[in-house]
């Protein structure tokens, strides 16, 4: 996963270096000791008095409290999203089905979405909220089907019944490469109303260097599918390139895009995306002295994170790390990172999966242990609520 950050002289620091995955390792167990995250609902940041929003460096050092367990007793949650007054939905990966939570941490199904084919990291992914969801209900899905990856809508009506709340799911974008591995999964409409989308090379890695594949690939759409206008390859859903396996998607209050993603052997990375940016995999892993490919604002050896989820608070990115079971701050300043990374939560819930800024200094984390990877702990997975500094 080679690669890139906007500016390339990036504050690395901790950039540790522990030792990374053996290359005899598999996917997510090692691939998720590389395997993402997108803020609340809409994926739109507020920026609210944060830091950045000031014009402000946030300190180097920052803090972590986690104030409740706002939901326990999840199978394999993947995608999470804060529902407008209130509650939030879940993805479960492996069962293929979205559970409602209401605001007192109560649990039923929503519904089941139909076409999920799980298998190894493929299944019920990410989740995203339609820009004009208070009006429309839509909900959107990245799963793996029999045949690819794909992007449905399906519309959600809490009146409804346990079990009925989805409606049919329509398609709205097909034809992601699929795999046992590296199926990306994260999408979140950014502050312009568009779809963004983190996909992976599903193992084939010429994938990720080829513009006219979807795998590898951070892709810009509208609400409806087609490719986004504005997009550097006209014609093209592609964003950004050369990416390994992206999971995690956000946007600093000055609507500034950044994406996590799984390194091979060596390094995960936070990157900073520009339009059009060729982020390295498979030439490059972690900083490259090549010109042509975009170096990371920070790295980390694939034992510390296997990024997944990310979302913005208080001026710093915070990410969540499955293999590496932590969170990390890492603060901003523009484009790069400003301090050293700093580690939270470390190994005290597990493997972390998803990060969901709900407002103000508020995150809500949610634990990966019922994956097939990590040790189910009391209570199987959970969502925290924390606040940070």
């Amino acid at each position: 996963m080679g690669r890139r950050g906007v500016v390339a002289g990036v504050v690395v620091g901790v950039l540790l270096l522990g030792a990374g995955c053996s290359s005899g390792e598999s996917s997510e167990g090692a691939e998720e000791s590389r395997g993402g995250g997108v803020s609340s609902g809409g994926g739109v940041p507020s920026g609210g008095g944060s830091p950045s929003a000031r014009g402000e460096v946030p300190p180097d050092k920052g803090s972590v409290r986690v104030v409740r367990t706002v939901v326990e007793g999840l199978e394999s949650p993947w995608g999470v999203v804060a529902l407008p007054g209130g509650g939030l939905l879940v993805a479960s990966r492996d069962e293929g089905t979205v559970t409602s939570v209401d605001a007192g941490g109560r649990r039923s199904e929503a519904g089941e979405v139909a076409g999920v084919a799980p298998d190894g990291e493929g299944g019920l992914l990410g989740l995203a909220l339609s820009p004009g969801f208070a009006s429309d209900r839509m909900v959107y899905a990245y799963f793996t089907s029999e045949s690819d990856n794909r992007i449905v809508r399906m519309r959600y009506d809490e009146r409804e019944p346990a079990g009925r709340r989805l409606g049919a799911p329509d398609t709205v974008f097909r034809g992601i490469p699929k795999g046992h591995i590296h199926n990306g999964g994260r999408i979140a409409f950014g502050p312009d109303g568009m779809l963004y989308v983190g996909t992976g090379e599903s193992g084939d890695t010429g994938l990720s260097q080829d513009r006219g594949s979807l795998g590898g690939k951070i892709l810009r759409l509208t609400p409806e599918g087609e490719p986004a206008p504005g997009n550097p390859f006209p014609g093209s859903a592609v964003y950004s390139y050369g990416h390994r396996n992206v999971q995690g998607l956000a946007w600093d209050s000055r609507r500034r895009l950044f994406a996590a993603e799984f390194g091979q052997n060596t390094w995960d990375e936070l990157n900073a995306i520009a339009p059009g940016g060729n982020y390295g995999w498979p030439e490059a892993e972690g900083t490259s002295d090549n010109p042509r490919y975009r170096n990371p604002l920070a790295k980390w050896p694939t034992a510390d994170a296997s990024p997944s989820g990310i979302a913005y608070a208080e001026g710093s990115l915070w990410m969540a790390g499955l293999r590496g079971q932590r969170l990390w701050r890492v603060p901003l300043n523009g484009t790069e990172a400003s301090a050293a990374p700093q580690a939270f939560l470390g190994e005290e819930y597990g493997r972390l999966r998803t990060v969901v800024s709900v407002g103000g200094n508020k995150l809500w984390v949610t634990t990966s242990n019922t994956d097939g990877r990590g040790d189910p702990r009391d209570g199987d997975d959970r969502i925290l609520e924390l606040e940070v500094s």
